[in-house]
């Protein structure tokens, strides 16, 4: 069993500057804040590697919507990040009503350099029932 302590505090800047690159559709510098061979779970997703994990959110976004990620809570558990949000998903089909969907993710932080995120799980949704 491991026991940890969690601390509520205002989201990190390497969070924020992530979830703008994907906001903004940059796709740049936000995603230095995984290791080179980070491995991401959004969902079904099953990514491997900094880049690969950049490239499937591009294409995924590029699917015809806009998102822009707003925090509700963000929680520090030191080795452990945990952030619970929402995500707003406006379409470019205007007859598609904007959704908002809740997001948790969990950000465990590499052994070696505990700034860098090592493994990304992630849920956002349901869109719609």
């Amino acid at each position: 069993m491991t026991t940890m302590t969690f601390t509520r505090q205002d989201p990190p800047q390497w969070l924020l500057d992530f979830w703008k690159e994907i906001d903004d559709k940059t796709f740049g510098k936000g995603f230095d804040c995984f290791v080179q061979d980070a491995v991401c779970n959004l969902g079904v997703a099953d990514w491997h590697g900094r880049d690969s994990i950049r490239e499937n959110l591009r294409r995924f976004i590029d699917r015809g919507f806009t998102a822009h990620h707003d925090v509700v809570e963000y929680w520090d558990g030191g080795s452990i990040k945990v952030f619970h949000g929402k995500v707003r998903m406006s379409f470019d089909d205007p007859a598609l009503p904007v959704v908002r969907p809740t997001m948790v993710h969990f950000f465990y932080m590499d052994e070696q350099d505990p700034a860098k995120v090592r493994r990304w799980f992630g849920a956002v949704g349901p869109t719609a029932f």
